[in-house]
């Protein structure tokens, strides 16, 4: 069973006039519209609202992260002519398929970077809170002949002080950290192509997301995909502050502009909920403010 999240206009025809993009203000008999609809599991977003309701605040629209990420951090021409956004989370990376200024498709592989945490805690026998932190600090997604000769200092797993230094090869990190990322990257390319839409959006992809920041995963996405890749970051909000102006808080920020700009896309019963005009209202003044 699953809950409507979107309903989003691509394409109008008038008069079996293709191609239009604002049919309003135009004359005509006979109007036709082709839909992107996205609906979602019911239970999942069932948990999220939970969660939400549960901190005292109230849920005013819902939108799919991959699209929120793509409206913050594609400019006008990868919007028109075509871009792939392959946000990577902790838990899960989704994919959103831009053309003709319009979402065109969402996906998702149940894999993200605390599977990568995961694996280094397991590989290096050392509490997960420490797997982050090294994954952080001396990660990479690419090995160099230079891991080698570095060595870092792991902690070991359920010892509360380690009067010893537990000192490893860099490379050992990143032997464990480089395949998860291939294994991502593999699995995001065969859904697309299992689903038909692998050269939908041309060959340009933007990665976005917390665990996109690993350094070299923009080179390691170009040589599993095959395609042309850059990071995102929230470049259509002015104003952020440098701490939160890069790939991690590109769908925060794009559900900033969601709310504000594409509204009218969000199903009529998310609508009902929402006093009228609150919701724009409230998304605008809050820009205003800010920016």
């Amino acid at each position: 069973d699953s809950n409507l999240i979107h309903t989003i206009p691509v394409d109008f025809r008038l008069d079996g006039q293709e191609g239009i993009r604002e049919p309003r203000g135009m004359y005509g008999q006979t109007l036709g519209v082709d839909i992107h609809v996205l609906a979602g599991n019911k239970g999942s977003i069932r948990n999220l609202t939970t969660c939400v309701e549960r901190s005292h605040l109230d849920i005013s629209g819902v939108c799919a992260a991959p699209y929120a990420a793509g409206l913050a951090s594609l400019v006008d021409d990868e919007m028109e002519l075509g871009c792939t956004v392959i946000d990577m989370g902790g838990g899960v990376t989704s994919v959103a398929m831009f053309q003709n200024d319009a979402l065109i498709h969402v996906s998702a592989v149940p894999v993200g970077g605390q599977h990568v945490t995961n694996d280094i805690a397991r590989g290096l026998t050392t509490p997960v809170s420490d797997a982050e932190r090294l994954k952080t600090l001396y990660g990479s997604a690419i090995a160099s002949t230079a891991d080698e000769n570095e060595m870092i200092d792991v902690p070991t797993l359920g010892e509360q002080e380690s009067h010893q230094p537990n000192h490893v090869p860099r490379s050992y990190l990143v032997n464990i950290i480089q395949p998860r990322l291939e294994e991502i990257f593999e699995l995001v390319g065969n859904k697309l192509d299992e689903e038909g839409v692998d050269t939908s959006a041309g060959r340009r992809v933007v990665l976005t997301g917390g665990a996109c920041q690993i350094p070299g995963m923009r080179e390691l996405a170009q040589k599993v995909l095959g395609k042309q890749v850059r990071l995102g970051r929230p470049v259509r909000i002015n104003g952020l502050p440098e701490s939160l102006s890069g790939p991690a808080f590109a769908a925060s920020a794009g559900l900033l502009i969601y709310s504000s700009e594409h509204s009218e896309e969000m199903p009529g019963e998310i609508i009902r909920q929402v006093e009228p005009g609150t919701l724009w209202e409230r998304a605008r003044g809050w820009l205003r403010e800010n920016w």
